[in-house]
């Protein structure tokens, strides 16, 4: 197992179906990711997670609710968030054309390729009006702590947290395959990684992810649960 080499001092866990609820709390003591401003960048650069200014990433799903579909943007607006100059990953849903969900990641590369996740403002709608702010968090607030949304070098069987506020945002990650390739409706990519995303605060919130150099992103997520896959249709650069 390889721990995270930007100087955390948290354990590093062997994560999987295995994770028991009663080792929960002990693993969230453990964790506390010491952080230096100095050593990140909102130059994302990560292969596989490449996010230029400008870059735009369309996706599309068939959902019991209707056509799902989902926006993602760089329009090179920051934040800055525990020192940290973060860079602002936008995300609006939509289902059968009508907003649902905008949310505003913050993100942030550092020195070795890891990317960071530093919270989240989330604006939900419901028949065209705001209705809340559920899901929101931001480090260093409220004792939530950042976590890595995704790593520079990927090894099967490495798991971490991508976000940590106790008992109300708890994702987690692990590296289950490596030289993937993926077919979707669109196209074939090739050495993709596979990561399987869950939470111990919601059983049935798992799904795989397939993050692929070709378009330094994510092109398909499959929810295990539902059945249901969400599928990168477009890339636009400039936008």
């Amino acid at each position: 197992m390889t721990c995270d080499k930007f100087r955390l001092t948290a354990i590093c866990l062997l994560l999987g179906s295995s994770l028991a609820l009663g080792h929960r709390s002990l693993a969230a003591e453990a964790y506390d990711p010491v952080i230096n401003p100095e050593e990140f960048t909102t130059n994302l650069d990560n292969p596989y997670f490449s996010m230029p200014v400008g870059k735009k990433m369309i996706y599309e799903a068939r959902t019991e609710d209707g056509l799902e579909r989902i926006e993602i943007a760089i329009t090179g607006e920051t934040r800055r968030i525990m020192g940290v100059k973060t860079l602002v990953y936008l995300d609006r849903e939509f289902v059968d054309g009508e907003l649902v969900e905008e949310t505003k990641d913050f993100i942030a590369q550092d020195g070795e390729g890891n990317v960071w996740y530093f919270g989240e403002e989330v604006d939900n709608y419901e028949n065209g009006k705001l209705k809340d702010h559920a899901g929101a968090w931001l480090a260093g607030v409220a004792g939530a702590k950042p976590g890595i949304w995704i790593k520079a070098s990927h090894i099967v069987g490495d798991s971490y947290r991508q976000e940590y506020w106790r008992g109300k945002a708890e994702d987690m990650a692990k590296i289950v395959a490596t030289g993937e390739t993926v077919a979707t409706s669109v196209g074939t990519y090739q050495n993709c990684t596979k990561t399987y995303d869950w939470t111990p605060l919601e059983p049935d919130a798992k799904e795989y992810k397939y993050y692929c150099p070709k378009v330094g992103g994510v092109v398909l997520i499959e929810d295990l649960t539902s059945g249901e896959r969400v599928e990168l249709i477009k890339v636009e650069i400039g936008y």
